[in-house]
C-alpha cells in the first residue's frame, strides 16, 4: 500500500507543474495573440469586424455560450473588451468571425518581388563586388559610364534596383514632353562636368597650309599624321612631309609616270616608314629619314585608295573591292586576300588590339574581319545608305566601331564588333568623311561635306553636339590627329590644310594663346618648295 501511496503523491506533485486549465491566459501570450489578430480585433464581448457592406452600423457577432473564463453570458457588456466575470480580461475568443473575408487582391503582395523584372545576375555581381568597385572607381569616368549604361540598358548602375516589387510605369505617349525633365536634369552637380564646362575651343584654325594639287576625290586618303609628329600629304604625283614641331617642309618623292597619281598615305604605328598607294595598283614603302624607297609591292588591278597598318601587316584596299594583306618582312608579301566588297574600298581601320579589321566601301557595306578567323568577314553591316569612308575604333573600348555614311546617308553609327549590333545612330545632316576619337574628353570629331563644310565635336555616348568648327570653303576629304591627341588637321577640296586645337587642356591652351600672336601660315605649294 505504501508503494501505491507514493505513486499517488508523485502524480499529485507532477500535476502541479502542468498547465492551469481554468486559469487566465498569461499576459505574454495574450499580447502575442492581440498582435496576431490586430486586423480582426474581436473578443467574446466586443463587436465583430465590419463586413464589406457600406452600412453605417457594423454587425455584431453573438457571443459563445462558454467563454474562456467559464461564465455563461448571453448579452455583451456596454464596455467593449471587458466581461462581467473579470473586468481586466482582454483575451480574444478562439471562434472565427462570421463576417465576410476580404477576397485576394489582384495586385499581389507588395513585399514579394517580381522575379520576371529583376536582373538576378547583375544584382549578384553588385553584391559580391561592391568593395572592389568602390576601391577601383576613381570618379574620372563616372559620368561617362553612367551615360553609357543608360543608353545601352536603360538604367544606371548607381540607381539600379536589386528587388523589383511592382510593374514599371507605362511609357509616355509619343510626342509627350515633360517640362520638369529639363529642370531636374540640368540641376545635377558633378565635379567632372564643372571642370570641363570652362573649356574653350577656338573656332579658328591655328594654321592654314596651302596644298595645291590636292585631289578633290571622296574615296582617297591623302593625309596622315605619324608618331614622330610629321604630317604626310600627297599632292597629285608628289609627297610632302610637314614637321609639326618646327614647321619645316620636306619633299619626299615624285612618281616617275606623269599620268600616275598618289591615292593614299599611311604611317607605320611606330617609326618613320611611310606607305604610299598609287593609281597603278602598287604600294611603296619609304624611309622618310633617309628619303629612300625600301620596296614596291604589287598585286592590285586598280588604284589603292586606303591603307592601314597592324604591326608588320599592311592592309591595302583597291577600287576592285579586294583587300590584300601584306607581310612587309618577307619577299612573298601577299599573305591573304579579302574579297567581300563589290565596289571600291573607301577606308580601312585596324582595331587598337589588332584583332579586327574594319572596311568601308562604295557598296554601302561595313565589313569586320577577324585576324584569326580566315578570309570571310565575321560581320557584314548593311544599314548605311551611301558609301562608307569614315571609320574609327574607340580607343578605350576596342569593341566599339564608329562609321559615317556619305551624302545619301549622313549618319554616324556605332557598332559592337562582338555581336555586330548597331548600338546607336545619329543623323548629322551632311556627308561624313572622317571620324576621330578623343580619349581625354571622351568625345569624337567628325568632318563633313555640303553645305557647312564643318568639323563637329560630339560628346560620347550622349552624342550631343559640342561645337562646329567652320572655315573650309569646300567639302572636307580627310582628317588626322596628332600623336598626343590634342590637335586635328583637316584636308578639304579647297586645297587647304587646317590645324585645329580641339582637345588641348585649359592650362596648355592658355600658354599657347600667348605665343600664337606672331604665328604665320606655311605653304605647301610646289612653286615655293622648288
Amino acid at each position: 500500500m505504501a508503494h501505491f501511496q507514493f505513486e499517488a503523491s508523485v502524480s499529485e506533485l507532477v500535476r502541479l507543474d502542468g498547465p492551469l486549465l481554468r486559469a487566465p491566459v498569461p499576459r505574454w501570450q495574450r499580447k502575442a495573440m492581440e498582435r496576431r489578430d490586430s486586423n480582426y480585433c474581436w473578443s467574446p464581448t466586443s463587436p465583430a469586424p465590419m463586413s464589406l457592406s457600406r452600412s453605417k452600423t457594423p454587425k455584431r457577432t453573438p457571443l459563445t455560450d462558454t467563454s474562456l473564463w467559464g461564465t455563461n453570458s448571453k448579452t455583451p457588456s456596454k464596455t467593449p473588451g471587458k466581461t462581467p466575470g473579470n473586468k481586466q480580461s482582454k483575451t480574444p475568443s478562439s471562434k472565427p468571425p462570421t463576417s465576410a473575408v476580404l477576397p485576394p487582391s489582384n495586385q499581389g503582395d507588395r513585399f514579394i518581388p517580381n522575379r520576371a523584372l529583376m536582373d538576378i545576375d547583375f544584382s549578384n555581381f553588385r553584391i559580391n563586388n561592391t568593395d572592389e568597385i568602390e576601391e577601383g572607381d576613381d570618379g574620372k569616368d563616372k559620368a561617362y559610364n553612367s551615360a553609357l549604361s543608360e543608353m545601352l540598358t536603360g538604367k544606371t548602375t548607381e540607381n539600379a534596383k536589386i528587388l523589383t516589387l511592382k510593374q514599371k510605369a507605362p511609357k509616355a505617349q509619343e510626342g509627350y514632353y515633360n517640362n520638369l525633365k529639363v529642370l531636374y536634369s540640368s540641376s545635377k552637380s558633378d565635379s567632372t562636368v564643372k571642370a570641363k564646362a570652362g573649356r574653350y575651343i577656338s573656332s579658328t584654325p591655328d594654321n592654314i597650309l596651302d596644298a595645291p594639287g590636292l585631289r578633290n576625290d571622296f574615296y582617297l586618303n591623302l593625309v596622315d599624321w605619324g608618331a614622330r609628329n610629321m604630317v604626310a600629304v600627297a599632292l597629285e604625283n608628289e609627297v610632302y612631309i610637314w614637321n609639326a614641331s618646327d614647321g619645316t617642309i620636306q619633299h619626299l618623292m615624285t612618281l616617275e609616270d606623269a599620268e600616275d597619281y598618289l591615292c593614299s598615305v599611311s604611317w607605320i604605328k611606330e617609326g618613320n616608314i611611310l606607305a604610299l598607294g598609287n593609281s597603278q595598283g602598287q604600294v611603296q614603302l619609304w624611309d622618310v629619314e633617309k628619303t629612300k624607297c625600301l620596296r614596291t609591292m604589287g598585286g592590285h588591278a586598280a588604284r589603292i585608295g586606303s591603307l592601314s597598318w597592324n604591326e608588320f601587316i599592311l592592309s591595302s584596299g583597291s577600287r576592285s573591292g579586294k583587300i590584300h594583306q601584306h607581310d612587309v618582312r618577307v619577299a612573298d608579301h601577299q599573305v591573304a586576300t579579302l574579297d567581300s566588297h563589290t565596289q571600291e574600298i573607301c577606308s580601312l581601320k585596324w582595331s587598337p588590339d589588332g584583332q579586327y579589321l574594319a572596311s568601308g566601301g562604295n557598296d554601302n557595306l561595313v565589313c569586320m574581319w577577324d585576324a584569326s578567323a580566315g578570309t570571310a568577314p565575321v560581320h557584314s553591316l548593311t544599314q548605311h545608305q551611301a558609301a562608307v569612308k569614315a571609320l574609327a575604333w574607340c580607343p578605350w573600348q576596342p569593341n566599339i566601331l564608329a562609321s559615317g555614311g556619305g551624302t545619301a546617308d549622313r549618319t554616324i553609327r556605332f557598332w559592337n564588333s562582338n555581336t555586330g549590333l548597331c548600338l546607336n545612330s545619329v543623323d548629322t545632316g551632311s556627308q561624313v568623311s572622317a571620324i576621330l576619337w578623343s580619349s581625354a574628353y571622351k568625345e569624337l570629331i567628325s568632318s563633313h561635306g555640303y553645305a557647312q563644310y564643318q568639323l563637329s565635336i560630339w560628346k560620347y555616348p550622349m552624342m550631343q553636339r559640342v561645337v562646329d568648327l567652320k572655315g573650309h570653303t569646300n567639302r572636307i576629304l580627310s582628317m588626322c590627329m596628332s600623336p598626343d591627341q590634342t590637335v586635328v588637321m583637316s584636308a578639304a577640296g579647297d586645297e587647304t590644310l587646317r590645324r585645329w586645337s580641339c582637345f588641348t587642356s585649359i592650362g596648355a591652351k592658355q600658354k599657347s594663346v600667348k605665343g600664337s600672336k606672331t604665328r604665320t601660315s606655311h605653304a605647301l605649294s610646289v612653286g615655293q618648295i622648288r
